[in-house]
């Protein structure tokens, strides 16, 4: 009973791997050396970005710098109402050759609430730029944040000035 039920099992196994392309070189040469590991094939990665493969133009990098700032603006401190850009928390941001967006911040305090919620937040609002294959965010202590790094948008905002 239990070689029927594991030879059905092979059979089915086999019938659903026939139907994806590549995987019957992987077979083949499984049964010609059975005690080897196969490696697994190569499947393709579909890049749904809609981003160009090749390095933005100066025009492009112009426009995608505005909007980053404009996505980044977006995102706020919910314990301060001004925006994260003005409040001086985002450090860096770079656009690598294949349009990965780096981006490195900070928080107010290393102690903040939505510490781990943050750096999300500003992942997904920059996702959604044209042009850019992938965000990803770091967080940094180092310098630690202080008032210095506000804008005086920010500054009058929370009336400082």
């Amino acid at each position: 009973m239990t070689d029927t039920t594991t030879n059905r099992q092979r059979q089915a196994e086999a019938m659903a791997n026939s139907q994806i392309p590549g995987l019957e070189k992987a077979e083949a040469a499984e049964q010609a050396a059975p005690n080897i590991v196969a490696e697994s094939p190569k499947r393709d990665v579909i890049d749904l970005s809609g981003a160009p493969a090749d390095a933005p133009t100066q025009e492009e990098l112009e426009r995608i710098t505005a909007d980053v700032i404009g996505q980044i603006k977006t995102v706020y401190d919910p314990e301060i109402p001004v925006d994260i850009y003005e409040l001086g928390l985002i450090y860096k941001v770079e656009l690598e050759d294949d349009r990965t967006l780096k981006i490195d911040m900070t928080l107010t305090a290393p102690g903040c609430p939505v510490a781990g919620e943050m750096p999300m937040w500003v992942q997904e609002a920059c996702e959604v730029i044209a042009g850019v294959r992938r965000v990803e965010v770091a967080m940094t202590f180092d310098p630690p944040w202080t008032m210095d790094r506000m804008s005086e948008e920010a500054k009058l905002e929370l009336n400082m000035l």
